[in-house]
């Protein structure tokens, strides 16, 4: 099969990958329909994580081509979002909701979805069936599902958003962005987008946004203070992962509010003393998106959320090394992989 291999920092190449086959019996072999690039493939791209002939991508959805003896959920011909971390979805940290914890997690980003086809272990508990055969627009949204969307949703969630709440979203990428639409699926009363860039200021708009703030930093931190008479945000989503992100979205938190972090962070440090006297609860990591995956497949079916609006270039698989470049100029937002 075709795959995305990075070989070394900045050299993305699409080469041949041994066809998966089922190893264990609770494996199911998907052929995939549509893959993209997340924003955090461009760790590896610019060198700040280990790379070395590395398979990429995390994010998928496809027909299920064959499964394990032990597979019982699924069948050949099912059409399948999964999450971007494999999980039984039946250990005592899975059923408390957090699947992307689990006893058996593997990240997928180790199998490598930005190909044909993929072996996702732990089937049962990874992948859920839609209820038919998607439309391509359709496709678009349920892609988002696997990864961004729900990892925004887990923020919005982990930040306690909802009724009554004003909600401010530090990070204009497709999780921040996801954010937003979740913040107000959730009943969020206010939203406030922090971005700089007008296209992707108007789909935050487009997903709920009713404010948006350009400043940064301490600057930032003062406007949503300003736009809260003084006390700052209920709740809070850092979704870049950079100290000065991090810090921003802990000073924009109100005295008891709550953070959900989910930005991918390499050493950011927290001064304790700050966190002390900030008084805010904070919850966050890799996102659990097999929690909310049944319902966000139902709210894409139904055409109450359009999630896949975030793809704002689409290339065939075998140019994705154009889609890399685009990503890390920002010339993309988020780039899907046709296949």
């Amino acid at each position: 099969m075709r795959g995305v291999v990075i070989h070394a920092p900045g050299d993305v190449r699409v080469e041949e990958r041994e066809d998966p086959t089922i190893i264990d019996p609770t494996d199911a072999i998907v052929r995939l329909t549509a893959t993209c690039i997340c924003g955090s493939d461009l760790w590896p791209y610019r060198g700040i994580e280990p790379v070395d002939h590395t398979p990429m991508g995390h994010e998928y959805v496809g027909v299920v081509e064959e499964i394990g003896a032990d597979v019982k959920t699924l069948k050949v011909g099912d059409y399948v979002v999964g999450s971007f971390v494999i999980s039984d979805n039946t250990c005592e940290i899975c059923r408390s909701g957090y699947q992307s914890q689990c006893v058996h997690r593997t990240f997928v980003a180790q199998i490598g979805t930005q190909a044909e086809k993929a072996r996702i272990p732990y089937a049962d508990g990874t992948l859920v069936a839609t209820p038919g055969e998607p439309t391509e627009e359709q496709v678009r949204h349920l892609l988002a599902a696997s990864d961004v969307l729900g990892t925004g949703w887990y923020a919005a969630v982990a930040a306690e958003a909802g009724p009554g709440k004003t909600v401010a979203v530090v990070g204009d990428g497709a999780v921040g962005l996801m954010a937003v639409l979740a913040a107000k699926q959730l009943g969020a009363e206010r939203i406030i987008a922090m971005s700089r860039h007008p296209e992707r200021q108007a789909l935050a708009r487009h997903y709920g946004a009713t404010d948006i703030v350009e400043e940064r930093g301490k600057a930032g931190i003062a406007k949503i203070k300003e736009l809260t008479d003084g006390l700052g945000a209920h709740s809070v989503v850092e979704a870049v992962g950079t100290q000065e992100s991090f810090m921003q979205a802990v000073g924009a938190t109100r005295g008891g509010g709550h953070l959900g972090y989910v930005g991918l962070n390499y050493e950011v440090q927290i001064p304790g003393i700050r966190l002390f006297f900030a008084g805010i609860r904070a919850e966050g990591g890799p996102a659990p998106v097999r929690r909310f995956l049944p319902d966000l497949i139902r709210l894409i079916w139904d055409g109450a959320i359009d999630p896949g609006k975030v793809f704002d270039l689409t290339l065939p698989l075998e140019e994705a090394a154009e889609g890399y470049r685009a990503m890390h100029e920002r010339r993309a937002t988020k780039v899907l992989l046709t296949l």
